[in-house]
């Protein structure tokens, strides 16, 4: 997926607060940062997602982590995906299936584990992969509604850096696949295949993932292909 992928995670720049490691790492991608530079945090006071959403977390429980990529290819944030997924499954302390909820979350049996939000600049050939993380999380401090719909890895704060090194790791295995590679294995995790959806313009049964990476979504006779956008689970699932 680029040259020096072997490089990612290096160097790295922790700080204890940070109001988003995104607008952090985009700085410094700007300013001629390598290719996996990674930006990591203790606690961010301005975290966000997809939408304008916030990502919050309490101080040292979230891995907080925002990567430089040169020559990002169109499916970063899908490959992203199945990596942060694989990782949280193999992690898991209650063993649960990790699936990715088309295009950036990734779900513990429906629970929201990690949020994935990519950020760049086309035009200067980078972007800046966004990655927040569950590891130690404990839910009845995200409050009755966000716990509700969240979920944790259930592992205990000195762990935070076997999760970091896990994660770059996958990341940088999948980043080496092929594009029908990454796809095949996206598609071994899709969380929307079969079940009922709505996004903002319609709704229908999730179909699969077609050859670029777009969520298809049967309505009635017709099978429709979703490049972008947020998709919801309905009742039939968690999202």
């Amino acid at each position: 997926m680029s040259p020096s992928d072997a490089q990612l995670g290096v160097p790295r720049l922790h700080l204890r607060q940070v109001d988003s490691t995104n607008v952090r790492a985009r700085e410094l991608a700007g300013a001629g940062a390598p290719h996996g530079t990674l930006v990591t945090a203790g606690v961010q006071t301005a975290g966000r997602g997809r939408q304008g959403r916030t990502w919050s977390a309490p101080a040292g429980s979230a891995l907080l982590a925002s990567l430089v990529v040169r020559e990002p290819t169109r499916l970063l944030s899908l490959a992203a995906g199945v990596a942060v997924a694989a990782v949280a499954e193999r992690l898991d302390t209650a063993g649960r299936t990790a699936a990715v909820k088309w295009p950036n979350d990734v779900l513990l049996d429906g629970g929201k584990v990690a949020g994935i939000l990519v950020e760049g600049r086309p035009q200067e050939d980078w972007a800046v992969l966004g990655i927040g993380l569950n590891v130690a999380v404990e839910l009845d401090t995200l409050g009755a509604e966000i716990g509700a719909r969240a979920a944790t890895l259930g592992l205990s704060v000195r762990e935070m850096e076997r999760a970091l090194a896990e994660l770059l790791a996958e990341l940088r295995r999948v980043f080496a696949l092929e594009p029908e590679q990454v796809l095949a294995e996206l598609r071994g995790r899709d969380a929307l295949n079969g079940h009922p959806v709505s996004w903002a313009h319609g709704a229908g049964i999730g179909a699969g993932i077609d050859a670029e990476g777009r969520l298809l979504v049967r309505t009635g006779d017709e099978t429709i292909a979703l490049d972008a956008g947020e998709v919801h689970l309905e009742p039939a699932g968690r999202g």
